[in-house]
């Protein structure tokens, strides 16, 4: 019997991630999985490395290879290394299959037939460089993969194929900037049963924009995975908490086309019907079920992975395709944190226009020149440090792209070329700009100046300095040690008021902004009354100030959701302001007075509340910052809740999965009828101040009653528990933004065991809460597997 070195063929149930100079690291994963995880792997075998050099010797092909490469000096010079790489594959071509070689591969595919119960299935055939998917050496795209074939002969023509593509001159490019000698390394063909993918994609088990491994992201498209990985659509991407399997985000793209299957063989662009171009190619439970397949393969192999995906049209059943160690976040955050590239951003400027959006592939800022190019003949005019500017980039295209100071393409999505060797080159990267509204290509002027703005996926005319400028603390923030922090099922947010400290705390482990206090914004910035700006035609300040202190903690928190509290001025703070006066009552109790919600639909303020609405929309619609959502403070009943969201409505604000609108809880009334608040709202953010202040008739103000108030009383408690209970069953999540849970630990136990979604506290409690948070969900898991349970005594039920 053979050994595994000197066989010319392996099964994937003889082979493991050990033998990758055997059958390279796409087999030697494929094997992988299938021998040693439970995870569903279409079944097939790999020719080998013995193989492959079997192949060069009996061919004669190694001293022409030799001779030809010699030829090659400088990988640089593209002309010359599409050159050199084609006669080589031409020499492979034409070169006839040593017949031991090829009786093997015939032989091994009836056997996979006889495996398959089909008496000539179609397979793929990949290729399989055995110096590929190594953690620091990504070769993925270099060599090809042929889908859709059938029959002896033509599986025996695809692998000599492959073995040709182990010259392609992306692949003869990497290995030399990578120091690999080409004669070394060999090429296996993995021939695996095909997967008749009706959707398709890739996964990360990393958040690929940002590097934050606590979700998986997942993108995908109709048909087979290729135009997902060319980026020949703009795919369908959601990102998937990793610790309970929540779908954290998600983005529906339009998919116009899709690439499938012929009968008979190969494969064919087709339109996608028009009823399934806009709507998600994943459901829920598809999405959890890759959530799962995924955090098995990242347990099993114990690092990062990029794995690809399909579900097969005859049966709806999922496959994992192939899985590789992802490259870049997993060396990034070996030295810097999870979140730490994430956390550094620059300043804003006020005065920019935004030319095109599209989708933050790789994060970072640059200024520089455009150069557009739509032909690919012209890759060798692409001068160094220019920013290239195309409809979507090939593996031909990576000597260009080494060039290039930032990419931006019309098409693609996270997982697209462009965005894997923009990541591994470590430039800013901007893909799929046609998906959000203009073409790249036709927004920007060959020649132009402009600045791109990875981080958040805008491109703005001209060279705007101060973003791109990195603070001095940037530079000091790399060299120090960071600190881990648990991941926790219940969410730890942070409460903000200065716009000017989100830079400052955005480094911190927390999962976004709970209390935005749009307050701050008002005294510090804008310092006028909004119906006086009104009047003295000045309405512009309200929505510029405002949105430009929202964006700057949206920008600061990006991709983190930011939750920004509309206004709520008493009628005495709105006074303070220039030209209030003349506008506000004088009220014998302002705490319970004009205040909040009913503000915002009365005739008598409605314009300046519009105007907080156009500041929302400003920042995200024309800056982009998707990331942020609202909450109506201080309403009192549930026909002031329909009367603002309708508002909001008329004037563009609708929620949606990607727009949510919270109410503060604050007021009995809001948990008492909550069951008929949740239509409105798609949660709550306890407000606990008001709340034990309103629940218990006590200002926490008058020092006689003072030591009445206590957000642990009882009464308190129940309210909190029912809030929650309520909620839930609609669906709606809870949250609280008072000074409790910053304050009182028991109090914040109360609030998990009680089944709270999360808990935003002021920036100083932020790390505190999140370790304190992570011991409490422990003690309540290890509880429950020891049997003892968490039973409060206190009852809190009604």
């Amino acid at each position: 019997m053979l050994s595994k070195t000197t066989s010319m063929v392996l099964w994937f149930d003889d082979i493991n991630k050990e033998d990758v100079p055997l059958v390279g690291g796409k087999s030697a994963s494929l094997g992988e999985m299938t021998s040693r995880t439970q995870v569903p792997v279409p079944y097939g075998f790999a020719t080998t490395a013995h193989a492959y050099r079997y192949f060069i010797e009996k061919t004669g092909l190694g001293e022409k290879i030799a001779a030809l490469i010699a030829e090659l000096d400088d990988v640089e010079d593209s002309r010359k290394l599409r050159d050199v790489t084609a006669a080589i594959r031409q020499a492979i071509m034409g070169a006839h299959m040593p017949a031991e070689l090829a009786a093997e591969i015939a032989a091994a595919y009836r056997e996979l037939a006889k495996k398959a119960g089909e008496a000539n299935p179609y397979v793929a055939v990949r290729s399989s460089a055995t110096a590929e998917d190594l953690p620091d050496a990504s070769f993925a795209g270099q060599q090809d993969t042929y889908l859709n074939v059938q029959g002896e002969e033509e599986v025996i023509e695809r692998v000599k194929e492959c073995y040709a593509s182990t010259f392609t001159d992306r692949a003869v490019y990497y290995r030399v900037k990578k120091e690999f000698d080409h004669l070394e390394v060999a090429l296996s063909a993995v021939v695996q049963m095909m997967v008749f993918s009706r959707a398709a994609g890739v996964m990360f088990t990393v958040d690929v924009a940002t590097g934050n491994d606590t979700s998986i992201f997942i993108e995908g498209s109709w048909g087979l995975g290729e135009y997902v990985v060319q980026g020949t659509v703009t795919p369908d991407s959601y990102l998937v908490r990793k610790i309970d399997r929540t779908i954290e985000q998600r983005s529906i793209h339009e998919k116009p086309v899709m690439l499938v299957r012929k009968a008979g063989g190969g494969c064919e662009e087709q339109k996608v019907p028009a009823d399934m171009a806009k709507i998600s190619v994943l459901t829920d439970q598809q999405i959890q079920e890759l959530a799962g397949y995924a955090i098995d393969i990242e347990k099993h192999y114990g690092s990062y992975m990029d794995i690809e995906w399909g579900i097969d049209e005859r049966n709806g059943k999922l496959w994992i395709l192939q899985a590789r160690p992802e490259t870049v976040w997993s060396r990034r955050n070996k030295t810097k944190g999870a979140t730490a590239d994430a956390a550094v951003k620059a300043p804003i400027a006020a005065d920019r226009k935004v030319i095109a959006k599209g989708l933050p592939a790789s994060p970072g800022r640059i200024s520089g020149k455009a150069h557009v190019i739509l032909d690919p003949s012209m890759i060798d005019t692409f001068k160094e440090g220019e920013i290239l500017v195309t409809e979507m980039t090939a593996p031909d295209w990576v000597p260009a792209m080494k060039k290039a100071k930032a990419i931006i393409t019309d098409a693609g999505g996270m997982t697209c070329h462009a965005s894997i060797v923009s990541r591994e080159l470590g430039i800013p990267c901007i893909v799929g700009t046609k998906s959000r509204g203009l073409e790249g290509t036709v927004a920007i002027a060959d020649g132009a100046e402009i600045t791109v703005d990875a981080t958040n996926g805008i491109i703005y005319e001209g060279l705007i300095q101060d973003l791109v400028a990195k603070p001095a603390a940037q530079n000091a923030s790399m060299t120090e040690v960071i600190e881990s922090f648990p991941v926790t099922g219940t969410r730890v947010y942070m409460n903000l008021g200065d716009p000017d400290l989100a830079e400052r705390y955005a480094s911190l482990p927390c999962d976004g902004i709970g209390l935005m206090r749009e307050e701050f914004i008002w005294t510090t910035y804008i310092h006028e009354h909004p119906l006086y700006l009104i009047e003295t035609g000045r309405s512009e300040k309200v929505v510029d100030g405002l949105a430009e202190g929202i964006r700057q903690v949206c920008q600061a928190l990006a991709p983190r959701p930011v939750v920004l509290r509309f206004s709520d001025f008493k009628s005495s703070e709105y006074r303070d302001l220039k030209g209030g006066d003349k506008y506000e009552p004088y009220e014998p109790s302002a705490l319970l007075g004009w205040r909040g919600a009913s503000r915002y639909y009365d005739p008598k303020y409605i314009e300046a509340f519009k105007l907080e609405l156009q500041a929302v929309r400003k920042v995200r619609e024309e800056y982009g910052f998707k990331n942020l959502n609202v909450m109506i403070p201080f309403c009192r009943t549930v026909e002031e809740a329909a009367k603002v969201t309708a508002l909001m409505a008329e004037q563009g604000l609708r929620r949606n999965a990607d727009f949510k609108v919270w109410l503060m809880a604050e007021i009995p009334a809001n948990i008492i009828l909550a069951d008929q608040f949740n239509q409105f709202v798609d949660g709550y953010s306890i407000g606990s101040n008001d709340l034990t202040m309103l629940v218990l008739g006590c200002d926490r103000d008058n020092e006689t009653v003072s030591h009445i108030f206590s957000e642990r009383d009882l009464a308190v408690k129940r309210a909190i528990r029912h809030l929650i209970e309520v909620a839930h069953r609609d669906g709606k999540t809870v949250s609280i933004c008072g000074q409790a849970p910053s304050v009182y630990p028991d109090f914040t136990e109360f609030l998990i065991k009680s089944g709270i979604d999360s808990i935003s506290v002021n920036p100083d409690a932020v790390k505190a809460t999140k370790r304190q948070v992570a011991q409490v969900e422990q003690r309540i898991i290890l509880d429950k597997l020891t049997g003892r349970g968490l039973a409060d005594t206190t009852d809190y039920t009604w």
